[in-house]
């Protein structure tokens, strides 16, 4: 069946990439291969499993990001690697047009810990998955439904890096905002019962393929 973009919706444990453009830059810097879980015109879920293989920026030297202080973390020189998902699996939730998607986190033994929103571009849909770009802050949701924004330090060190200019900045900000209001109003997918979702234990896990930074042919919003 096609979606509304014009692509074909991906069925149930279908493999896909979740991608991530470098901040200005075309070059994808993030990927992780997901499965999918529902793929409508109005949702696309996905789960990513624990031990995926994923692609992730690092310092030159090979020092994670977040270990460079914050004054230089968007200006040091960075370099890809392969790495391993290291924590539980990552439920993905996102809405054709959003400005941001949302995670599921859960504790060993399936004890859900989180939402978990991150301000992002719309996704850019093609044969082979999704891009994005992140916009550096965050949202955390609690099972509570209190909530708190995190990496505002990070937020105002990319505009301060010329990662983010003013205007954009701004458009951030709103979207941030238009979530916060879904979450007060405790809408979908808060109210969607997906913390009791559990994957398909006959999925496998996803491999990474060896053509992950490829260009697509085509992209559609």
């Amino acid at each position: 069946m096609a979606g509304s973009a014009g692509f074909e919706h991906w069925a149930p444990g279908e493999q896909i990439l979740w991608r991530y453009r470098g901040n200005g830059s075309s070059e994808v810097h993030i990927c992780r291969p997901v499965t999918v879980v529902r793929d409508t015109d109005e949702l696309l879920a996905v789960w990513m499993a624990p031990g995926t293989e994923c692609v992730k920026p690092v310092l030159a030297d090979g020092t994670p990001v977040h270990d460079e202080p914050l004054v230089t973390r968007y200006t040091a020189p960075r370099k890809t690697v392969r790495a391993r998902w290291s924590g539980t699996g990552v439920l993905k939730l996102a809405r054709p047009g959003d400005a941001w998607s949302v995670w599921l986190f859960w504790e060993q033994g399936w004890r859900f810990r989180n939402w978990y929103v991150n301000l992002e571009e719309p996704h850019l849909r093609w044969s082979g998955g999704i891009d994005s770009e992140d916009h550096f802050l965050d949202i955390a949701v609690q099972p509570d439904r209190s909530w708190y924004w995190l990496d505002e330090d990070e937020f105002d060190q990319a505009r301060t890096a010329g990662l983010m200019a003013e205007d954009q900045a701004r458009r951030v900000r709103a979207a941030g905002l238009d979530a916060v209001a879904l979450i007060r109003d405790w809408g979908p997918p808060y109210s969607d019962g997906w913390e009791d979702w559990r994957p398909d234990p006959r999925w496998p896990v996803p491999e990474l393929p060896a053509d992950w930074n490829r260009t697509p042919a085509a992209t559609s919003a």
